[in-house]
């Protein structure tokens, strides 16, 4: 009885700190945060007033707010699809053709990943320069006329391609760890069977690593919601007329205005909920059975 009481006590005490810190950094902001979405309140002045679900309502009348969430939504889809697409034929690749210099190629690919959202947007703003960008020069040579790039036309393709090129490396490498755990014999047998590499990639690889695709799916799109606002935030600070803007740059803008504050948290809000539900979407539509070799 007493080995069962210390152990029980020994396991509390380690599991303590990590319960405390997530209660006071993530539970009771989350809660304040709902809290507050239904009070008028201004960032430097405690004084709240309460007004129910008014921040909502205006919500659904702002303009602006629905063009950043549709922004935001349109980033999530683009960059999921051609992030997560790109890393997994580019790990099936240089896992299955036994590529030389496959350590080389990973550290090439996976360096984007370090560079901070700063540096890789002054690298893609430079790009997309009209006038000396890299880009555009191209297109002079070709005898094109130059291109807006971060104009209202293009410049969420211009996100796009800043965002999947700073993630698809990080993505890549671990699906090559997973790829690298699959059998060889499983892939003997399929050349047996007469699958060419192609068909062997979509039904032997791709079920075989769907739990760690799965989980990443997951992760990766919560995430992009953070990295549209840091690449927006860097690049285009949400213009040409909020036609780049997104929710979290809109409600962090918002927040410093007079009696905003409160409306920010009903957009921080709504960022929640949408969130939760993309999360619980995709769990739901990529759920199945696991397969095991």
């Amino acid at each position: 009885m007493r080995s069962n009481r210390r152990r029980t006590a020994f396991l509390l005490c380690c599991v303590a700190p990590a319960v405390i810190l997530f209660v006071i950094f993530m539970v009771i902001p989350t809660v304040n945060v709902f809290r507050l979405s239904l009070f008028q309140r201004s960032t430097f002045n405690p004084k709240e007033t309460f007004i129910g679900l008014k921040n909502f309502q205006m919500l659904m009348e702002d303009a602006v707010f629905i063009r950043s969430m549709q922004n935001m939504l349109l980033l999530i889809v683009m960059v999921t699809i051609f992030t997560m697409g790109t890393a997994l034929v580019f790990a099936g690749i240089l896992t299955r053709e036994k590529l030389k210099g496959q350590n080389f190629f990973r550290i090439v690919f996976y360096i984007p990943n370090i560079l901070s959202v700063v540096v890789i947007s002054g690298i893609f703003s430079a790009i997309y320069d009209v006038d000396k960008g890299l880009l555009n020069s191209i297109l002079n040579l070709f005898g094109k006329e130059s291109v807006l790039w971060k104009g209202e036309q293009h410049v969420i393709t211009s996100l796009v391609i800043a965002m999947v090129w700073q993630a698809i490396g990080y993505y890549m490498v671990m699906y090559m760890s997973s790829m690298g755990a699959v059998s060889e014999s499983v892939y003997e047998a399929a050349d047996l069977d007469g699958a060419s590499r192609v068909n062997q990639f979509f039904q032997v690889t791709l079920p075989l690593i769907w739990t760690n695709i799965r989980t990443t799916l997951t992760f990766f799109i919560i995430s992009t919601i953070n990295m549209a606002f840091l690449f927006v935030s860097a690049m285009t600070g949400g213009g040409p007329n909020n036609s780049s803007n997104v929710a979290l740059l809109y409600m962090y803008n918002q927040k410093n205005l007079g009696g905003g504050y409160g409306y920010a948290m009903a957009i921080g809000v709504v960022i929640f909920l949408v969130s939760f539900g993309l999360s619980a979407l995709v769990n739901k539509v990529t759920d199945r059975e696991v397969l095991e070799y």
